[in-house]
């Protein structure tokens, strides 16, 4: 099991940095900063698990920044991409097509068309879909690998919303459409990967390995019909958790690794091109965010921080509190750790409406305006689900390598949210 996540001492270091270099000023109410000595470490720590052939797909979706993905790319990483708007931040970011994986369950003809033209990996959610490769192809090869998604069926995770190999999924053809899959490769040798995914946050590693181990033994009906090697690539997702809460540590990359290892040897026999397509679990405990405290306002029997981060940022924990959690300590108003007893605070968002609260009942030291909170764990699915309600302005987000900050994307001004709007 990997350690619980970087203590706050590690965020108050990030933000004392930022503070110091004048990277933030009066005006930056909140901000995401990134460890990006962090971020390269889980990355090797990845590249280490699997076999060094493996292509790691992070996924785009967790956080979509161009100055953030062209560091993966640098290092190797490939991308995966769930949109015609994802494949492009990839491409933007300097990954290679080759390197590119193009997951979406409801492509269009013109999507898959550019997806062909541009040679990244596609990963077709249907047999529908399929067909509509047969007419664009028109007997042609495709210059990168085809795969066909397939639910593994294994059964939901602790979180439904974030489980997708259920006996009902929205993704993919289920595996007990055993033959007709089979029947499909058989009727197209251009069809040469297997695609899954299990799904996310709440999945048990057995669960995982389960899923990929029910898809390797369809890859075996496969190749009896249509010939040993006929699957060239496999995908197995990703879905690895991050460490939200310290008491639940979530299972490291050699974790999962050496499990497959055991449950599911051919993939690390050098048969197949192995794809994986991990975000969270790269991308979470490199990022810290912190906001400035507007108001402390105290009630009999509460005591609530107002901060300038709340549902905007962090839907999940505002709408489903009970499943999704971050970490938060209050800092001083030059980045230090604040001292003394602890006490419960409610920290309440900037949003107009009753349940923006991105913690109730969070263990803070006495907290007054100028304070800051810091939220860790904030590098994945935060500032890439922003929500435009009451049209607040995302924050800066400042990347700290090597005790040195910098600004990767400044704060958005009310002029580009009009923009936005326009």
């Amino acid at each position: 099991m990997i350690a619980p996540a970087a203590p706050f001492e590690r965020a108050s270091a990030l933000l004392r940095a930022a503070l110091e270099q004048g990277v933030l000023d009066g005006e930056d109410s909140a901000v995401l900063l990134y460890d990006l000595d962090g971020l390269d470490a889980r990355l090797q720590e990845l590249d280490l698990a699997f076999p060094a052939s493996t292509l790691h797909a992070v996924a785009v979706k967790a956080a979509p920044f161009p100055w953030l993905l062209d560091r993966l790319a640098d290092a190797g990483a490939g991308l995966e991409a769930a949109s015609l708007p994802e494949l492009r931040i990839a491409l933007a970011s300097g990954c290679p097509p080759e390197r590119v994986v193009f997951d979406s369950p409801a492509k269009t003809v013109a999507e898959i068309r550019e997806a062909l033209e541009l040679g990244v990996g596609l990963n077709a959610d249907n047999f529908q879909e399929l067909a509509r490769l047969d007419a664009l192809l028109a007997g042609a090869k495709p210059r990168g690998a085809v795969g066909l998604r397939v639910n593994p069926q294994v059964g939901q995770g602790a979180i439904a919303a974030t489980s997708v190999a259920g006996h009902y999924s929205k993704f993919g053809e289920p595996i007990e459409k055993r033959a007709e899959i089979v029947q499909t490769y058989a009727d197209r040798p251009w069809l040469t990967a297997l695609h899954l995914h299990v799904g996310s946050q709440g999945c048990p590693l057995e669960l995982m390995a389960s899923g990929v181990r029910a898809v390797l033994d369809l890859r075996a009906d496969i190749e009896a019909v249509c010939g040993q090697g006929r699957i060239r690539r496999f995908d197995i997702g990703g879905g690895l958790p991050a460490t939200y809460r310290p008491e639940n540590p979530a299972p490291g990359f050699a974790d999962y690794a050496a499990l497959l290892r055991q449950r599911c040897p051919e993939l690390f026999t050098g048969e197949m091109e192995l794809v994986t397509e991990f975000g969270r679990a790269v991308f979470a405990a490199a990022g810290v965010a912190a906001s400035r405290v507007e108001y402390a306002k105290r009630q009999p029997g509460h005591r609530t921080a107002v901060i300038h981060l709340g549902a905007d940022m962090f839907l999940r924990p505002c709408y489903a509190p009970d499943t999704w959690h971050h970490e938060m300590a209050a800092a001083n108003p030059d980045g230090s750790l604040k001292s003394g007893p602890v006490e419960d605070w409610h920290v309440a968002g900037p949003l107009c409406f009753s349940g923006d609260f991105p913690s109730r009942l969070a263990p803070l030291a006495e907290v007054e305006p100028g304070d800051f909170i810091l939220i860790r764990d904030t590098g994945a699915y935060t500032l890439g689900m922003w929500s435009r309600y009451n049209s607040r302005q995302m924050p800066k987000v400042v990347g700290v390598e090597g005790g040195r900050a910098r600004v990767l994307r400044e704060r958005e001004t009310p002029e580009k949210v009009v923009t936005f709007w326009s």
